[in-house]
């Protein structure tokens, strides 16, 4: 059988560290799919806890990691040892549908299909499986210009179905340590700068569990700073008339970091802003402070943190 009579295959990849409390659950929703993932490969971030064992349990394939390295890092690793011509990363501790491969196939034997599709998911609370939210990707927006919808939106990896060879030809996830807790954001950011083409599922498929100690949750200041590095970079790569969104986002960033009272960053990102020509926070509120931090920034924001800290114990 030669390679365009074969159907093309779809792997399951998933980095993990200290995770085997959550992958049972993963997992065996991956044995639950309608239609078998291909290969199922998990690389073990040198866990202290038995992942690995509990991952084999499951008759994943596991690649054991000599040093810490990061889900990038992990996330890259993959990469290179699935064969498999189409790829979804899940994060170890998030759920599937039972449907998710048979939609997934249905866009992998497509003759033009996309390099990326985004795949609507739930948000729920991971302990009561309560519906947070609903999170709906827009394919027009897509379609028409992807580096534009990734610089304004969050996507990330675990709704996400990817051509390997694409991915391959872009250099995988940026594993630099300042872009580490909003690295996804930069990976479908510099997909979208290097040409490669997105689209999205309407139906839902992906269950994002949210819950207390979650990488995310417990270093929001650290995710504010790596938005930064990620504008920072996306800043040198998009084209000119991307600027304008990459200056909003940065005003945003401003914020997020003045929260925090991380101005050192703070002053950066207003800094970036002004350079992307964007002079003045046109997202913040109305009023006393939107017209304070128009023409004094630093100040504006700082006052915000602090009228936001106080009113807070009050």
């Amino acid at each position: 059988m030669n390679d365009k009579s074969r159907s093309p295959r779809l792997a399951l990849c998933i980095p993990a560290y200290n995770a085997a409390v959550f992958l049972p659950r993963l997992l065996g929703s991956a044995q639950k799919q309608e239609i078998p993932f291909d290969e199922i490969w998990l690389y073990n971030d040198c866990s202290t806890d038995d992942t690995a064992k509990v991952a084999e349990r499951f008759g994943a394939r596991v690649v054991h990691g000599e040093k810490n390295v990061g889900c990038s890092g992990g996330k890259n690793r993959l990469l290179h040892e699935t064969t498999c011509e189409w790829i979804h990363f899940h994060d170890a501790d998030d759920d599937l549908t039972p449907n998710f491969t048979t939609l997934a196939r249905k866009w992998m034997q497509q003759d033009s299909a996309p390099d990326v599709v985004l795949f609507n998911y739930e948000c729920r609370s991971y302990e009561e499986e309560r519906l947070l939210m609903l999170r709906e990707f827009d394919a027009a927006a897509l379609q028409t210009d992807p580096a534009r919808y990734a610089i304004r939106n969050q996507i990330n990896p675990y709704c996400g179905l990817y051509r390997r060879e694409a991915l391959l030809r872009v250099g995988g996830y940026d594993e630099d340590p300042a872009v580490l807790y909003n690295e996804d954001c930069r990976f479908h950011m510099h997909l979208a700068f290097s040409g490669i083409s997105f689209d999205a599922e309407p139906e839902f498929a992906v269950i994002n569990l949210e819950r207390q100690g979650s990488m995310s949750s417990a270093n929001k200041e650290k995710c504010a700073r790596a938005r930064l590095a990620v504008l920072e970079k996306a800043a040198t790569e998009a084209r000119p008339d991307l600027h304008r969104e990459i200056g909003l986002e940065a005003w945003l960033n401003a914020r997020h970091l003045g929260a925090f009272g991380a101005w050192d960053a703070m002053k950066k990102a207003i800094a970036l802003a002004k350079r992307m020509n964007v002079q003045t926070p046109e997202e913040e509120s109305k009023g006393l402070l939107k017209i304070v931090a128009s023409y004094f920034p630093n100040l504006g924001f700082k006052s915000r943190a602090r009228f936001v800290r106080w009113r807070d114990r009050a």
